[in-house]
């Protein structure tokens, strides 16, 4: 006998329901230096949980702290072979506009930072396209990069052959034209260079240095406020192009809600940090002058334009180089 055409069709939606796979969300992985005592470890946090519920939970972020994932310096290669889908790019030779003015030696005014941040991540977004990234989410370095020694210094611009520790090519020429001899240590193998004596000085920036406990074995910090620092964290192009519409505009404002959410937060941690350390830790913090800091930058300034120059061409170096002058302080 044959069934009434209803009940074939309601069998055969059943069927292809039970045989049909359950929902399944696009998988990010996010890869960090930073570890989960670090302040901005609960920035990624909130942007994963941004993402979740901006697009309805289609789009998971799962963050792997603590350079788990891969080194200081593999952030383009862990992109690229598929190891994250985020990661935060360093001084790398295959964005070389990048390489020279995401830490860069200014004087920088914070009121404006967000803005400030975004215009120079749109400014370096072609080059990044270049090579298969996406800038998604900038960093705190303006406020956070700074200096530590085991015992006090007269004068950060005579180093007197200290082997001081770097985090790129141009700040290891800042380290030599006062006189030191910059030495590469990742992130976490600091602690043990120092307490070994493999460096004198550490160049870093406040909140990891802070969370890696590293007060403990170089107490004394120069405040010296040199830089403009956007580290920024990249994402596969191939992968975010793979998204929807819907879910790329969710990354991206969930990023942007993330920095103005993360700013004020990471300001105080790392005041609160300076200060532990100083009050309770036997730490000591100086601030230099106004006058000595423009003395300091002024001094490696022309040269590093060089490379900025060289690097980026003429219309890219002049519009980075406004950015930074307009927001000077």
């Amino acid at each position: 006998m044959t069934r009434p055409l209803k009940t074939v069709l309601t069998t055969s939606a059943l069927v292809t329901a039970i045989a049909a796979p359950a929902f399944s969300a696009t998988t990010i992985p996010l890869s960090t230096y930073v570890n989960e005592a670090d302040i901005r470890y609960e920035g990624f946090v909130h942007f994963a949980e941004l993402v979740a519920e901006k697009t309805g939970g289609s789009v998971e972020v799962q963050i792997f702290p603590s350079a788990t994932l891969h080194g200081w310096s593999e952030g383009v290669d862990a992109i690229q072979g598929g190891v994250s889908d985020i990661s935060w790019i360093p001084a790398d030779e295959r964005l070389p506009c990048y390489r020279v003015t995401s830490l860069y030696p200014a004087s920088i005014d914070l009121d404006n930072q967000i803005e400030m941040d975004a215009a120079y991540a749109d400014l370096v977004s072609d080059e990044a396209a270049k090579v298969g990234l996406v800038p998604l989410f900038n960093s705190n370095y303006s406020y956070d990069q700074e200096w530590w020694f085991e015992e006090p210094i007269d004068d950060l611009g005579d180093l007197q052959g200290k082997q001081v520790r770097s985090i790129g090519p141009l700040v290891s020429m800042m380290i030599e034209t006062w006189g030191g001899a910059p030495v590469f240590v990742a992130p976490k193998e600091v602690f043990q260079s120092a307490e070994r004596g493999v460096v004198d000085g550490i160049n870093m920036g406040v909140a990891t240095y802070s969370s890696w406990q590293l007060w403990d074995v170089m107490p004394y910090m120069v405040n010296a406020s040199l830089f403009y620092g956007n580290i920024q964290y990249m994402m596969n192009k191939k992968k975010f192009d793979s998204l929807t519409a819907e879910e790329q505009a969710a990354l991206t404002e969930a990023a942007k809600e993330t920095e103005t959410w993360l700013k004020p937060r990471y300001e105080d941690w790392v005041d609160q940090r300076v200060g532990n350390a100083v009050m309770k830790g036997g730490g000591a913090a100086v601030s230099i002058s106004k006058n000595k800091r423009e003395e300091l930058i002024a001094s490696v300034q022309d040269k590093w334009n060089e490379e900025v120059s060289a690097a980026c061409g003429p219309d890219l170096s002049g519009a980075i180089l406004k950015l930074f002058a307009n927001n000077a302080p």
